[in-house]
């Protein structure tokens, strides 16, 4: 499905031929260094190796994937991002689907998928490369209705059962920081909701962009003020592709300044964002 922000004809072809710019650049640098495949094989090869862009998502997060319940049409940062990517690659973009981030992000590994925004992390570094910072989000927690839990300091106590993302930054993160409260990791989103209805976790614990969207199957639930750190998201790509690294970061730099990466968070309905940190 298309998504609902516009581009006049002219802003398009200058995204385009900047994008067209960077694109040369790099294939002259390339090809005057007499190494790296970008310079040998083109971008596309690079970047898109199969033809198609594969692009890997999962439900429930604006960052990556949410379809809104009164159009049914699908938004998300990576999902959004994914296809003008593969627009300015002159490629199909191809959307591969996963339960969580972590499973995105081993596919990224193993170079099954292409393209995905997730968490820069420093661990998750050493298995897939890194454009500069995209956008960065805050961490936080969420509260079912009628919880006694109204600031953070009350989540470290006995008996408090939190939830986290299996595989995902929240798990290591606080199974460090909380030595009282019990850590439960959830398969994917929508098994934390339905913990979260029915008694079985007292808090959620992830980035705020999840919670926020969350909240809405959750009547008056609550995301608490409190955050317990900042997310600096990035699109992740394979290892071996570095010699693309001025592509990626280009596209990045281009959609923060046009105002484009601020329409598709709007589209996706994307909170607790914040200015991305600088490399």
């Amino acid at each position: 499905m298309r998504s609902s922000y516009r581009c006049s004809p002219g802003q398009q072809r200058a995204r385009r031929a900047s994008f067209a710019g960077i694109a040369l650049a790099l294939l002259i640098v390339g090809g005057a260094l007499g190494a790296g495949p970008a310079g040998a094989a083109g971008e596309k090869d690079v970047l898109a190796p199969s033809g198609h862009l594969r692009v890997g998502v999962y439900p429930g997060s604006p960052t990556s994937q949410v379809t809104d319940p009164n159009t049914q049409q699908i938004h998300g940062v990576t999902y959004d991002l994914g296809r003008e990517f593969a627009a300015r690659l002159n490629v199909p973009v191809e959307y591969v689907p996963f339960q969580r981030i972590a499973d995105v992000v081993v596919a990224i590994k193993d170079g099954k998928v292409d393209f995905t925004v997730t968490n820069a992390t420093a661990a998750r570094a050493n298995d897939v490369s890194f454009s500069q910072n995209l956008l960065s989000v805050e961490l936080g927690y969420l509260v079912p209705a009628n919880s006694a839990i109204v600031r953070a300091e009350q989540i470290d106590g006995p008996g408090i059962r939190i939830g986290v993302t299996k595989g995902g930054t929240s798990e290591r993160v606080l199974s460090e920081r909380f030595k009282n409260a019990k850590i439960t990791s959830a398969e994917s989103v929508a098994g934390a909701i339905n913990a979260l209805r029915n008694g079985e976790l007292d808090v959620y614990a992830t980035n705020k962009a999840i919670l926020f969207q969350m909240s809405q199957s959750l009547p008056d639930a609550r995301v608490l003020d409190d955050n317990w750190g900042q997310e600096h998201m990035a699109i992740a790509v394979p290892k071996g592709r570095e010699a693309a690294r001025e592509l990626l970061d280009g596209f990045v730099r281009d959609v923060q300044s046009s105002g484009l990466l601020e329409q598709i968070e709007a589209n996706a309905g994307l909170k607790g964002a914040v200015k991305a940190a600088r490399d």
